[in-house]
């Protein structure tokens, strides 16, 4: 990961900090005290920057997806795909208008007492070795997770045969608040 990509944050009736890509669209909102708010608010704040992108009016964009499957939208028949994480008390969200794949992940770096484990069974040996504290563990599991989102794919245990899948995918870094960390991938054109 060479770049980090500033998030767009909703301040409440408008997007604050650093301007949109033309291609990748990233935003989030945070101090929600639950999920189910922070669900509804992150929604609310996808859906203003898919009509502030699109130019389309938001009445005219539906957000799709059952908890747990993979969310998309729907812009004039077409349809977008995104990508939505959550933990603590930030939301993010990624979408293309380009309507390539996108997958976003964060991580509130939080104490893990079995990290290391955790890190050879879901991250690889390879990995694993080279993590070095909890920060670097936070770190690859949230690229982990932005690229398996990206590809469509469940958490599982690493496994080499799904390696070149993964990692055709190209991952950035996310400016986040301190305590946290994430990532966005997103698929090459």
């Amino acid at each position: 990961m060479d770049h980090a990509l500033a998030v767009r944050w909703w301040a409440g009736g408008g997007f604050a900090e650093a301007p949109a890509s033309d291609v990748l669209h990233i935003v989030g909102v945070c101090g929600q005290p639950d999920r189910a708010t922070a669900r509804r608010t992150i929604r609310l704040a996808l859906l203003a920057a898919l009509a502030e992108a699109s130019g389309l009016p938001a009445a005219a964009i539906q957000l799709c997806g059952a908890p747990g499957e993979a969310p998309y939208a729907l812009l004039d028949g077409h349809r977008i795909g995104l990508s939505i994480s959550h933990d603590g008390h930030l939301s993010v969200a990624a979408f293309r208008l380009d309507a390539g794949a996108v997958g976003i992940d964060l991580m509130q770096v939080t104490d893990v007492p079995d990290w290391q484990a955790v890190a050879r069974d879901y991250l690889g040996p390879g990995c694993a070795a080279t993590l070095t504290g909890m920060p670097a563990f936070a770190r690859a599991w949230s690229e982990r997770e932005a690229r398996l989102k990206c590809r469509g794919l469940a958490l599982a245990e690493w496994s080499a045969s799904d390696e070149p899948l993964l990692s055709a995918c190209s991952c950035l870094s996310l400016v986040l608040p301190d305590g946290y960390v994430g990532s966005v991938a997103v698929l090459p054109d």
